[in-house]
């Protein structure tokens, strides 16, 4: 694994100073997403790379609950750029577990 995990949790105090995306459908995007994410679809932003992402940028990946973030960012960081997988997805961010 080339790539670092980031709780959803720890992301609060970086929101707004992050390149967040948010690879979910369009669909699953418009029913609530975490403050400041970019909606770039799972197979728009792996068919399509470079038209996204920069290589020398960082970029934190979120889908719903981590395991589509987890296989992009794999796929980003075999092809070279610097990913952040955001563990826990945008379901954790907006319910998180009772403690």
């Amino acid at each position: 694994m080339d790539y670092n995990i980031l709780s959803v949790h720890d992301l609060n105090g970086r929101l707004g100073e992050i390149d967040l995306i948010d690879i979910r459908d369009e669909y699953e995007y418009k029913t609530g997403h975490i403050p400041t994410a970019k909606n770039i679809p799972m197979s728009e932003i792996l068919n399509n790379t470079e038209d996204y992402l920069e290589e020398d940028k960082e970029y934190y990946i979120v889908c719903q609950s981590g395991g589509r973030s987890s296989i992009a960012c794999a796929t980003l960081s075999s092809k070279g750029y610097k990913v952040i997988n955001v563990s826990g997805g945008t379901s954790s961010y907006f319910h998180p577990l009772e403690k």
